[in-house]
């Protein structure tokens, strides 16, 4: 499959969606404290995406059940909402995706619930700052692994790991467009960059080993070793200018 590029107008419609996608994560990040449920954030996000007249893009894609993926802890991706409220100390990643005018946006940030360990906050911190990282590489001209290998050095040299074969994406009018983005590997390789891509860069890193498992569910993704894990995405278009940050928070 070619990579596809997005003429201006298309860009157009998935800044709205980004900042649609934007919106509910801050709304995440406000209600986000010890006690609450991640399918009570579900609601929230979900009812919120609907408020702009967008649509979830995780609802029933693939069978997902739910409007949001919640992964608190160990879950490294595609954790399922539930009833078990939040703890003092914790850590989710919330990606959210919205769909409006035909077109996606996706984006995802960790939170600590309440105050969290040193060490969590640090997992975190990096995770954040690899995905910028990356997002500079993000320009016309430069090879799709310039951005992986980019990331995975900011991940390992703060003594973290990135987790393997789970990637980022082209986006557009599908969740889900070539190429697949590694967030690891050696430059130079992969597809020269060009304006009009649209990529989804959302690295997930562990405090331990990479290696994972998925449970029972076929949704949820764990650290193998019981590590805890982080994860921060952005939609980032390429443009002539640089990258482009289609679901900036304002932070």
């Amino acid at each position: 499959m070619r990579t596809r590029l997005k003429r201006p107008e298309q860009i157009d419609k998935m800044r709205e969606a980004g900042q649609i996608v934007a919106d509910t994560l801050r709304l995440m990040r406000a209600s986000v404290e010890p006690g609450i449920t991640t399918r009570q954030l579900d609601q929230i996000a979900e009812e919120n995406i609907r408020r702009h007249g967008a649509t979830p893009s995780y609802k029933g894609y693939r069978g997902f059940p739910a409007s949001i993926c919640a992964s608190v802890n160990t879950v490294i991706v595609h954790g399922i909402p539930n009833d078990t409220p939040l703890e003092e100390g914790d850590i989710i990643s919330v990606d959210v995706g919205a769909k409006y005018r035909g077109f996606h946006g996706d984006a995802t940030i960790s939170l600590g619930v309440g105050a969290v360990p040193d060490e969590s906050q640090r997992l975190m911190d990096v995770c954040r700052a690899a995905l910028y990282a990356g997002i500079e590489k993000t320009r016309a001209g430069n090879r799709l692994t310039d951005i992986s290998a980019t990331i995975q050095h900011c991940v390992e040299s703060a003594g973290f790991s990135v987790v393997r074969d789970l990637y980022g994406h082209g986006i557009g009018s599908n969740l889900h467009e070539e190429p697949l983005l590694p967030h690891y590997g050696d430059p130079g390789q992969g597809p020269r960059l060009r304006a009009g891509m649209v990529l989804t860069i959302e690295p997930m890193i562990a405090a331990g080993d990479p290696a994972w498992e998925t449970l029972s569910d076929n949704w949820t993704v764990v650290t193998l070793d019981g590590s805890l894990s982080a994860q921060f995405e952005h939609t980032v278009a390429i443009t002539d200018n640089g990258p482009e940050i289609l679901t900036d928070l304002g932070d």
